[in-house]
């Protein structure tokens, strides 16, 4: 068994309204040294298995089927045996 985490944040230089809203309601409500704030989507996935390299290609797959648009997403994968 595996749990599996997958950060999905967005490529270099693609537009981040909910980001850039984020940053702008801390200014106002008075947290002016905060000087960036971004969005990252998390996907806690618990994966049944004995193969590491097996779940993480499965996974992979997901990323580029599912979870991600590899035109505008970057993903990173972490995998921690249960």
């Amino acid at each position: 068994m595996f749990e599996v985490k997958v950060k999905i944040m967005l490529k270099k230089g693609i537009s981040d309204p909910e980001g850039a809203n984020t940053l702008k309601a801390l200014h106002l409500l008075g947290f002016d040294k905060v000087t960036d704030a971004k969005t990252i989507r998390t996907f806690d996935l618990l994966i049944e298995g004995t193969d590491k390299n097996k779940v993480k290609n499965d996974v992979e797959k997901m990323c580029q089927r599912l979870l991600t648009n590899p035109v505008i997403h970057n993903y990173e994968i972490e995998i921690e045996e249960k």
